[in-house]
């Protein structure tokens, strides 16, 4: 059976870019497992559940999702889990993941071994693609370096942060996603102006926000050769 890790943020992820995914994969027969920084349950970033944010009917399915689903509920440490032990290694984002995923050295070393050699996968979403600018090959070179990337692009980050970059929380947010990776030298192309934006470089696959998650689940479900199931 192909499987699939999941690294969710502790600190706030975005809904729809964790559920989707996860819906998804496990209607089409992938067995997920979920994993956070410290083993304690996700927190969701309550923006992402707000029907005036969101809809209502997103935020219902997946406030659900969020307090029923069991392993989102019961989570495994992410330094207790290994990449070699699942087809696809999944990063949902949310601006959460700026404090602690991206931040966290066995988040990156399961990104690290997700996209070493030929047998690995990873599909980093939105905020989460900022670990790309952190997260070293064992060369010691960036492992987004000449690589083609989406992810959350500045141009959306004016519109939330600040003139200081706080957050609507009150949160200063520590850096920007796009420049962090262009920096370690990828290939940015959010593209603005479709109504959704995947990317597929070899075995990493990243997603620009909310709206492409189930474009990019259902791209994840293709490159594993996994038929997705009927709606």
């Amino acid at each position: 059976m192909v499987s699939a890790l999941f690294i969710v943020s502790e600190e706030g992820y975005w809904a729809e870019e964790c559920t989707e995914p996860l819906t998804t994969l496990s209607d089409a027969g992938v067995d997920v497992t979920v994993a956070t920084p410290s083993g304690s349950p996700p927190v969701v970033d309550e923006r992402s559940v707000d029907p005036e944010t969101v809809g209502e009917e997103t935020a219902e399915r997946a406030r659900e999702i969020h307090e029923n689903d069991e392993r989102l509920n019961d989570p495994e440490p992410i330094a207790a889990v290994s990449a070699s032990e699942y087809d696809v290694v999944v990063f949902p984002g949310g601006h959460g993941t700026e404090w602690d995923i991206n931040q966290d050295r066995h988040a990156r070393r399961l990104l690290r071994d997700a996209v070493a050699g030929d047998d690995g996968k990873a599909l980093v979403v939105c905020h989460a693609v900022g670990i790309l600018g952190f997260t070293h090959t064992e060369e010691g070179k960036y492992v987004v370096n000449e690589r083609d990337v989406t992810g959350f692009p500045n141009e959306w980050e004016e519109e939330i942060v600040d003139e200081h970059d706080r957050m609507p929380d009150g949160r200063k947010l520590p850096y920007w996603v796009e420049d962090e990776v262009k920096a370690a030298g990828a290939n940015w192309d959010a593209e603005l102006d479709a109504d959704t934006s995947v990317t597929v470089d070899g075995d990493l696959i990243t997603a620009r926000g909310p709206e492409s998650s189930h474009t990019a689940a259902t791209t994840l479900l293709d490159e594993l050769g996994v038929e997705a199931k009927s709606a």
